[in-house]
């Protein structure tokens, strides 16, 4: 994926997360209870674009967050 675009979604991330009252460890604790074995040093990495975000992570964590793609990807 092109870093300009994994920067992008990693701050629409920490928008939505920080938006929600998250905490990356809140974040990633939820992320574990549904079966994702995020951390909370993943989260920190996927927000500034230095972890690649695969495709069921992002589903998750569009859902804990009650987002749309359209918010995570804009």
């Amino acid at each position: 994926m092109n870093k300009n675009v994994e920067i992008k979604i990693g701050k629409n991330i920490r928008y939505l997360r920080e938006s929600q009252g998250l905490t990356q460890e809140m974040l990633a604790a939820q992320l574990q209870t549904r079966g994702c074995d995020l951390t909370r040093s993943a989260i920190a990495k996927i927000e500034i674009g230095a972890r690649h975000l695969y495709p069921d992570e992002m589903k998750l964590i569009k859902d804990i967050l009650k987002a749309d793609y359209k918010d995570i990807y804009e």
